[in-house]
């Protein structure tokens, strides 16, 4: 599904040169629940943005289900981005004056649905993570793990097979991180790709495989 081969990430500030990705080279199946570790500064972002076409890389060759993308446009990774790819954050990332039923609707509605399909979509999605009753609830209004229960159904509401991950349970109580690694497992249990960021080594342990990530390298 996804093949890296020789990443290169350079940042240009005037003078400066940073390095944030050398030469990396990975490659992640279908299904695949994998952990990405490593120290701050050691490009886990730079990698997950890349591996999002949030970002694109100064060279090198990645391959998303057979297609090229790091050569598109930004408007080509963005659609490549809606129909592919979920993302979840460490900070939730929420509309704070919308409510639940409206942050989950979002993406649809930029992904052209009709108003039906969002309404049955929206609907599935907060039944699933347990928050039907808080849909119209804006963020200030819900715990953090509601809101990242919330942030997950968002990131799939186009139903993408790919979901990338953040440090999703690194704002959270450990039973809230409980229930949203919960949610996680049976994701990639039915059969979704998930890539996550992780500090925390049980959580980590509880993927499938861990690539670690240092000096914008791959250790192992």
């Amino acid at each position: 599904m996804i093949k890296l081969q020789d990443i290169t990430k350079v940042y240009q500030t005037g003078s400066q040169r940073l390095e944030a990705l050398r030469s990396i080279s990975l490659s992640i199946r279908k299904g695949e629940f994998i952990s990405i570790m490593g120290p701050s500064g050691s490009g886990k972002s730079t990698l997950m943005n890349i591996l999002g076409c949030l970002d694109t890389p100064t060279s090198g060759e990645y391959v998303l289900d057979d297609d090229k993308v790091a050569g598109l446009t930004f408007d080509e990774l963005a659609a490549v981005r809606n129909r592919k790819i979920g993302f979840v954050f460490q900070n939730f990332n929420l509309l704070p004056y919308a409510t639940a039923w409206e942050n989950i609707e979002l993406p649809m509605l930029f992904n052209g649905k009709s108003g039906k399909k969002r309404k049955a979509r929206t609907t599935e999605l907060l039944k699933a993570v347990g928050l039907y009753d808080w849909r119209g609830h804006r963020p200030s209004e819900l715990s953090g793990g509601q809101q990242q229960r919330i942030a997950l159904a968002r990131a799939l509401a186009n139903d993408p097979p790919i979901l990338l991950a953040d440090e999703p349970t690194g704002n959270l109580d450990s039973k809230s991180g409980e229930e949203i690694m919960a949610i996680l497992t049976g994701l990639w249990k039915s059969g979704r790709t998930i890539i996550m960021v992780t500090h925390n080594d049980g959580i980590a342990a509880r993927c499938e495989r861990i690539i670690r990530i240092f000096d914008g390298r791959v250790l192992s």
